[in-house]
């Protein structure tokens, strides 16, 4: 998985490569006037980036950058950054920059299911990612079809922790509340619970097909 990433993030930086990197941006006059990029914070900087500072161009040539720290970091916020892509139309964009955001996503998502905990930055669970996905507005169920088919221990323990915390209460089930609310995930976790009934984690396993079962 770690190869994935690495040939991910090898791809966007090569994507966006043909946007220089603008030490100094451009403010809204009324408001904050130039920004030194590397005097600036950057997590401070992600959130006017694109709005009040710089252009698409400065967003595309800062996106590497900042896809990469939110792997190797938790000092950003994932649906900051990623929710920058919609408003700068990143699907009219040439399709290798949309390529590379695209497999970006998919190896940060496999890699995320494929430990527990999560070794990713400011990717700590699956749901950090996919309200982070949302928010580049991509469909949910594409990454929800990748976790029905990786059947691993890892994988299960953040279903598992993922159901624990779902409000059963809530009155317009999300997407993912849906999909975490079916059949199919309580059998699932009962098969969980049998391979690794054993295992330190059995518990939480146990635990989260009886919230289901009611």
């Amino acid at each position: 998985m770690e190869n994935e990433l690495t040939t991910a993030l090898a791809g966007v930086r090569d994507a966006f490569a043909r946007y220089p990197r603008r030490a100094v941006l451009d403010g809204c006059p009324h408001c904050r006037g130039s920004v030194l990029v590397d005097e600036h914070d950057l997590f401070s900087l992600t959130i006017s980036l694109g709005n009040t500072v710089g252009s698409r161009a400065d967003v595309k040539a800062l996106l590497p950058v900042l896809l990469e720290r939110l792997l190797g970091s938790d000092d950003l916020e994932p649906t900051i950054v990623l929710g920058k892509l919609p408003r700068q139309e990143w699907r009219t964009w040439p399709r290798v920059e949309q390529e590379a955001v695209d497999a970006y996503l998919d190896a940060v998502w496999r890699s995320l299911l494929a430990d527990h905990p999560a070794r990713l930055g400011s990717f700590s669970d699956p749901a950090t990612f996919l309200d982070a996905a949302s928010a580049a507005g991509k469909r949910v169920e594409r990454f929800l079809d990748v976790w029905d088919a990786t059947l691993t221990s890892s994988a299960d323990r953040h279903l598992a922790e993922m159901v624990a915390r779902l409000n059963f209460a809530k009155p317009k089930p999300s997407v993912l509340g849906d999909w975490l609310r079916r059949a199919e995930t309580r059998e699932r976790l009962h098969r969980a619970w049998e391979r690794d009934y054993d295992a330190p984690w059995a518990d939480g396993l146990a635990q989260a097909y009886d919230l289901l079962r009611h």
